[in-house]
């Protein structure tokens, strides 16, 4: 071995301890979590991690980012070889990779690939600079820029080394690399002589390699080291369906109570900040970030000491932070390397509450929810009062058998700017000869925000009591008109052991037109815009049979930009209905209207939710809008139309 590659050699070993020593002390504190259950259906998180980083599935959803990154990535793929070939030829004099065919194309690739790699890095400095997007405040930019630093040494140095090697006459690919050549046929321009080139050919060597060996010790303290741990995220994604949530882990002995998989996200997380974009809490101007949260937790989570760690909640995240979030998801959804945000919010909320930290509206609604069932503290005989006027009796599911058992809900029931909503979907049933029937004062509150409130122990409660009610009724399937019941009944009770048919009024509602058995005469194309709800949307996949009752009832549908699986949230979810939301810039609710109005000709806001109803009526009359556009559940739609 030369001198040298002696040289190189002891700077790889220290580089190499280095990086070890510093992902040592990052990843210790994954070692002492608790377990996560994340090894199953190998095929399909493989197939999702393809989507993910070989399709840029997320990454592309923010057009002009996920082109800068499949540049960069995919550049970096192909310089990979360049970093190994001069490796190699340093620490072994004549190593060649060889592929196949010779190494013509090789060198031709990496002559490419380095421009595409520093366009795509000038374009992400350029973003960053220069665009500045909003979601990027509160990311680290002196880390961005150190690692656009070392890139463009790293490539610059390849590129530099490959062109004076061409001028020195030592180049045995020179034929196939076009951007080398033009640069040598510059620096030939200005007289350089071979002896001088070839000694800056070795200067140019050793940047190169310097440059990698310093991204190298970097890495584990940086951000980037999402270009590893991504893969490892995504592949031990959760599987379980959207609406599902974890019970909560019996307390252990570990470092901190996340997860080992917890811990995963935290170091895999790029501050993008697609996730702060997407949240309505933070666009509300509420003290919740998602991406500062998961990067507050994650320098909590890494702080050596007990003394420097200090308290995770009043300390790292504070508690305001945690109650402002409406469980939406949508972080959750855009995030390209699938970090689970939602599960941890919800985890140190149970912390909370556990610890009598609750809020004292949030505390009035659980304490009513204890004692009557209902968050508003209204008599269980007064639950179905909502049915007084109707010409028909609704039948009790408890005392005879039903076709559909209609689970209607709290707000369905006792809001009184709901009732007559509730009332006209009890009608259209009817009319639609449906055999169906409800719980009367046996329904209580099916719990879902509750659990995600964080109070476990009064979920289980009313969910086990729900249950019970339940399994003395005979029907063939569950009605809601609420999607957060919706949610529970489908997704959170299977983990008691109960497992229902639960279908949404607009899935059945499109069963019975489609059927006939709901005829309708379409109204005369009125342009109308709607709304998903979350917990019916992006939690259960609902999208497709509001649209479908829309058009048959003879409606033009106008998309506001934030739909489907991108929907804006209206504010109400995982109690926040039943929160405080004074010092708000503006409620989501309010912004969600205002996008509405933004389409130009939606005269309806429609809307399939009884917490929409109640939050977009509120949202209108406090923007004083009334008289440009009108919120009408779905279920109104159909009444127009069928008496029309």
């Amino acid at each position: 071995m030369t001198v040298s590659g002696a040289f190189l050699l002891l700077l790889l070993f220290g580089a190499s301890c280095l990086f070890a020593l510093r992902a040592s002390r990052l990843f210790a504190p994954i070692r002492m979590t608790a377990r996560a259950q994340r090894f199953d259906r190998p095929g399909l998180r493989l197939a999702g991690l393809a989507r993910a980083i070989g399709l840029h599935e997320r990454l592309l959803q923010i057009r002009f980012a996920g082109i800068v990154h499949i540049l960069i990535f995919t550049s970096f793929l192909v310089l990979a070889s360049a970093i190994v070939q001069s490796f190699g030829a340093g620490l072994a004099p004549g190593f060649s990779l060889r592929p196949v065919g010779g190494d013509s194309w090789l060198a031709w690739l990496q002559d490419v690939f380095a421009v595409v790699m520093l366009t795509g890095v000038a374009l992400a400095a350029w973003q960053r600079y220069v665009l500045k997007p909003d979601r990027f405040r509160g990311s680290n930019t002196t880390d961005a820029t150190v690692i656009y630093l070392l890139i463009a040494a790293i490539v610059g140095g390849m590129l530099l080394e490959a062109a004076l090697s061409i001028v020195a006459g030592t180049s045995a690919s020179a034929a196939w690399r076009p951007v080398s050549r033009s640069i040598a046929a510059l620096l030939s321009a200005t007289g350089l002589s071979a002896a001088a080139a070839a000694r800056g050919a070795a200067a140019a060597g050793w940047v190169h390699v310097c440059a990698i060996l310093a991204f190298l010790v970097y890495i584990p303290g940086s951000k980037h080291r999402h270009m590893v741990l991504a893969f490892a995220n995504v592949y031990f994604r959760d599987l379980k369906p959207k609406g599902e949530l974890a019970p909560p882990e019996a307390p252990s002995a570990s470092l901190h109570p996340l997860s080992w998989k917890d811990a995963l996200d935290l170091y895999s997380c790029t501050e993008c900040g697609r996730c702060q974009a997407a949240c309505p809490a933070y666009a509300a101007g509420q003290p919740l970030s998602p991406k500062l949260l998961i990067m507050d937790i994650r320098d909590w989570a890494t702080a050596r000491g007990e003394g420097e760690r200090g308290p995770l909640i009043g300390g790292a995240v504070s508690r305001e932070t945690l109650w402002a979030c409406t469980t939406c998801r949508a972080c959750m959804e855009v995030c390209p390397v699938h970090i689970e945000h939602l599960p941890k919010i919800v985890d140190l909320r149970r912390m909370l509450v556990d610890a009598g930290d609750v809020d004292p509206l949030l505390q009035s609604a659980l304490t009513n929810l204890q004692r009557s069932g209902n968050s508003m503290g209204q008599a269980s005989k007064m639950r179905a009062r909502w049915t007084r006027g109707l010409p028909f009796k609704i039948k009790d599911a408890r005392k005879e058998p039903v076709d559909v058992l209609w689970f209607v809900g709290d707000f369905a029931s006792y809001d009184p700017r709901v009732q007559e909503t509730t009332r006209k979907v009890a009608i259209a049933l009817s009319e639609a000869g449906v055999d169906f029937g409800i719980l009367y004062d046996g329904e209580q509150n099916s719990g879902n925000d509750v659990r995600r409130a964080g109070e476990e122990g009064l979920f289980q409660t009313l969910a086990q009591r729900n249950i019970e009610t339940l399994a003395g009724c005979r029907f063939r399937r569950i009605l809601t008109t609420d999607p957060h019941s919706f949610n529970a009944l489908a997704q959170d009770y299977r983990q008691l052991g109960a497992r229902f048919d639960v279908v949404h009024y607009a899935q059945l509602l499109l069963e019975l037109i489609e059927a006939g058995r709901l005829r309708l005469k379409p109204a005369a194309g009125q342009t109308v815009t709607y709304h998903d709800p979350c917990y019916l949307g992006r939690y259960n996949g609902g999208f497709d049979a509001p649209r479908k009752v829309i058009a048959l009832a003879g409606y033009r549908l106008r998309e506001m930009g934030r739909c489907r699986e991108n929907s804006f949230c209206c504010g109400a979810g995982g109690g926040r209905i039943w929160a405080d939301d004074s010092g708000v810039k503006e409620r989501p609710s309010e912004n969600r209207i205002r996008e509405a109005l933004s389409l130009g000709d939606a005269s309806l806001f429609v809307v399939a939710c009884p917490k929409d109803k109640v939050m977009y009526k509120s949202a209108v009359e406090a923007l004083g809008v009334d008289d440009r556009i009108e919120v009408r559940d779905l279920i109104e739609l159909v009444e127009v139309a069928s008496s029309s």
